[in-house]
C-alpha cells in the first residue's frame, strides 16, 4: 500500500509526493513507507536525484497526523530506519535531495524539509515548529535548525512556535529559491535535471565530506577528507580524468560514474 505516498520516475530523477488530504499529515504507516521509498532511492544505481513535495496548494506537510495520535499512536513509535518521514537521520543517503515546498511545512513536515539539500519554496509557503504549544520536543528540528541558521533565531523559533514566511526563510538561508505559487515543482525539476547531468561520484563525496566535517576543526576535517571512501573514489576515478580531457578539448564531459 502507498499510504498516501506517491512516486514517479523520470529517467534518473525520482519524485515523491505526500498526498494525504487535507494537510498531508503523516502517520506511522506513511512514515514507514517514506523510509522504504528513500531507502530504495539510495540503493538504486539508476536514480540520481530525488524531489519531495506535497499534493495540493496549501500544505507541503503538516507533520504528525494528530488524528492517528488521538487514536493511540505514540510519539515514540518506530517511524522507520531514518526516523519520522525518512529524512531525520537517513542511513548513508548520499544522493541529492530537493524539497519543492508548495505550502505550509510545519512540525515534522518542516523537519523533512531540513533533511533535504536544496529547498525551493513558494512565496505563500510558511515554516513552523509548533510542537512547543502541545508540549512535544521537536527533536530533529532542535538538532538541525541551529546548524542551519543563527543560534538566537533558531532558539526563538523553537521556543515560541512562531511562523516564518518565505522572505524571512530566504533571508536566513533556509530557502535557496522563492518562486511564485505553483512553480516550486518546475524549479525543483530544473535543478534536478542539472544535478542529474553532473558527475555522479561527486555528490556522495560532497555529502559525506560535509556530514563528517560539519562540527570539527579545519585541520581535522582535512584528515577526515583523506579517510572517506567517497572522496577516494573521486580521486581515483576515470571521471576525474575525463573531466580534464573534456576541458582541454572544449567539449562536455561524458560521465561514467567510475
Amino acid at each position: 500500500m502507498s499510504h498516501g505516498i506517491k512516486t514517479t520516475t523520470n529517467e534518473t530523477i525520482l519524485e515523491v509526493t505526500i498526498d494525504r488530504p487535507k494537510a498531508n499529515a503523516i502517520d506511522r504507516a506513511a512514515s514507514v513507507r517514506l523510509n522504504e521509498v528513500f531507502s530504495a532511492f539510495r540503493d538504486d544505481p539508476q536514480l540520481r536525484v530525488a524531489i519531495v513535495t506535497g499534493a495540493g496548494e496549501r500544505f507541503f506537510c503538516a507533520g504528525w497526523d494528530l488524528k492517528a495520535a488521538a487514536a493511540g499512536e505514540e510519539s515514540d513509535e518506530d517511524w522507520g530506519v531514518g526516523g519520522f518521514g525518512g529524512l531525520n537521520y537517513p542511513r548513508n543517503l548520499d544522493k541529492p535531495l530537493i524539497a519543492a515546498v508548495n505550502g505550509i511545512a510545519c512540525g515534522g513536515g518542516f523537519e523533512i524539509v531540513l533533511g533535504t539539500d536544496i529547498i525551493v519554496m513558494e512565496e505563500h509557503a510558511r515554516f513552523a515548529l509548533p510542537e512547543i504549544n502541545v508540549g512535544v520536543l521537536a527533536d530533529a528540528g532542535t538538532i538541525k535548525l541551529p546548524r542551519r541558521i543563527p543560534y538566537h533565531i533558531a532558539v526563538e523559533f523553537l521556543m515560541t512556535g512562531r511562523w516564518m514566511d518565505a522572505p524571512e526563510a530566504k533571508h536566513w538561508g533556509l530557502a535557496n529559491h522563492v518562486v511564485p505559487a505553483g512553480q516550486s515543482l518546475a524549479k525543483a525539476r530544473e535543478i534536478a535535471q542539472q544535478l542529474a547531468a553532473g558527475p555522479p561520484l561527486l555528490f556522495p563525496a560532497i555529502k559525506q565530506l560535509v556530514r563528517h566535517t560539519e562540527m570539527v576543526a579545519e585541520h581535522q576535517a582535512f584528515e577526515l577528507h583523506d579517510s572517506l571512501d567517497a572522496v577516494q573514489r573521486v580521486i581515483r576515478s576515470e571521471d576525474l580524468k575525463e573531466g580534464a580531457r573534456a576541458f582541454t578539448e572544449k567539449r562536455k564531459p561524458v560521465w561514467k560514474g567510475k
